[in-house]
């Protein structure tokens, strides 16, 4: 997985229009109208990623799954068997903490999905696996987090996948040989698409759960036209979910 990450890395905002802005310079004597294309695109490009106001408008066209609402809540047993929560990242070996704990995405859906078993008594199922091949898994982290914070204990871990495919495919190992077919999905609402298609793929009937919006007015002064480091941050994880959204449907098929 190292080297998909690094090329993901270097294709992706900023770095891929960094290096497109390198190599636009590199070639500016003898390619003038070709270094100009290439200025134009990458500057341009920066600057529209960073902006807060294209996070707004591009995860608009994401997140097309809607909130459970809390008075929904009580009656989330009647509908689903389990809860699903899917990684979202790990910090490594946080000083404070004297070990690897999850990401600030992760305890978003983590959160969540405390408060939607407390209020539903679904039994929860966390699944993501190795960062880069290194032990504790990130269901594992999950896990623990869940019961020293919100004094929840997650009835099945799921720790060996790295894609949100990967997620469906061997949590389904584990809740089919429970007989469980329905689903409480939580992620983070620009992935629910694909990760809620990723399971119902295999079988699933999903209720999706998600959390973390980004399409809501950004609320940032001059209406999100001032470029933030944040904002490139967000404009590059839904573009990578745009793609992967599309790339899904080609690369992986249902199984038999």
């Amino acid at each position: 997985m190292t080297w998909r990450y690094i090329i993901k890395q270097l294709a992706f905002p900023p770095s891929g229009l960094l290096l497109l802005l390198l190599c636009s310079m590199l070639l500016r004597k003898r390619w003038p109208k070709l270094t100009a294309a290439g200025l134009v695109i990458s500057i341009s490009g920066l600057y529209v990623m960073s902006l807060p106001i294209t996070v707004e408008y591009a995860a608009r066209a994401l997140e097309t799954e809607p909130a459970l609402t809390p008075a929904q809540w009580p009656t989330l047993k009647q509908h689903a068997d389990a809860i699903v929560v899917l990684g979202g990242g790990r910090e490594v070996n946080d000083p404070a903490w004297q070990a690897d704990q999850p990401s600030l995405l992760a305890m978003q859906r983590l959160r969540y999905a405390a408060r939607l078993a407390k209020a539903s008594d679904l039994p929860i199922l966390v699944t993501g696996g190795l960062h880069f091949g290194q032990p504790p898994s990130e269901a594992q982290i999950m896990a623990n987090s869940l019961q020293q914070d919100f004094n929840i204990t997650a009835r099945w871990l799921e720790g060996e996948s790295r894609t949100t495919w990967e997620n469906a495919a061997f949590s389904t190992r584990i809740l089919q040989a429970q007989g469980i077919q329905r689903v409480l999905l939580v992620t983070n609402a620009w992935h629910i698409q694909r990760a809620r298609w990723s399971f119902e793929q295999f079988g699933f009937e999903v209720i999706s759960a998600p959390v973390g919006f980004l399409s809501g007015p950004n609320g940032r002064p001059l209406n999100g036209w001032l470029p933030e480091g944040k904002a490139m941050w967000q404009n590059t994880a839904l573009l990578n979910e745009a793609i992967g959204a599309v790339l899904y449907r080609f690369t992986y098929q249902p199984p038999h």
